[in-house]
């Protein structure tokens, strides 16, 4: 397992320096597979991570696992908190982690001459013990793990537009395969049809401005 110090070096290349979300990543991804056993970083597939939101926070959880997206070990349920659940594959196993509701104040007491919010977070956050730092609940997940992980590989075709589902992600509407988007579930609206995708041809809402000069 690398050292903390280490671990925070690689989390801030990603964004040219360091921020307390970072920390409270890599303290959490530490903290979590500590108590489930495993060693990091990963590089099988035993641990899954489901986080709770994005950005920097998130770096900090994959720098630290070695859990990403396209190994489908690390999975976003955006819920806008700083909180993430850990899970041994294998035995169903999860337990989730999220930052204690004082946390922010209690950085102080491990900044001493720091009054500077952010910067008592960023160097607080490094030495709390994790007691402090971290709530920890052993969950049940729904779906299970086995439903969250499915099966990669699994195709099926949308009833209704078309496209292919993979991972076994169709909705059965009337024992019929539907994409979330064609079931009411869809992220989007559908506006119109690209006619044509070759960048020359295509000229969705330009306009050009009278009043631009090049200099």
């Amino acid at each position: 397992m690398h050292d903390l110090g280490y671990l925070l070096k690689q989390a801030s290349a990603r964004h040219s320096h360091l921020c307390p979300r970072q920390v409270l990543g890599v303290r959490m991804a530490l903290a979590g597979a500590g108590l489930l056993g495993f060693d990091l970083p990963r590089s099988d597939k035993s641990m899954l991570v489901i986080a709770e939101t994005d950005g920097c926070f998130l770096d900090g959880l994959e720098v630290a696992t070695g859990v990403t997206p396209g190994h489908r070990t690390l999975r976003i349920e955006d819920y806008g908190k700083i909180a993430a659940t850990f899970v041994e594959v294998n035995s169903g196993q999860a337990i989730r982690l999220a930052p204690r509701s004082k946390v922010r104040e209690e950085a102080y007491r491990y900044a001493p001459g720091e009054d500077r919010h952010y910067f008592a977070q960023l160097k607080g956050y490094q030495v709390m013990p994790d007691e402090e730092l971290f709530t920890a609940s052993w969950v049940n997940l729904s779906p299970s793990v086995d439903q969250i992980i499915s099966r990669a590989g699994v195709r099926t075709q949308c009833k209704s537009c078309g496209e292919e589902i993979i991972n076994q992600r169709e909705v059965l509407v009337a024992g019929e395969p539907f994409c979330r988007a064609c079931s009411g579930l869809a992220y989007y609206g559908l506006q119109f049809p690209v006619e044509a995708l070759h960048p020359q041809k295509v000229e969705i809402g330009l306009q050009v401005n009278p009043y631009k000069r090049d200099f």
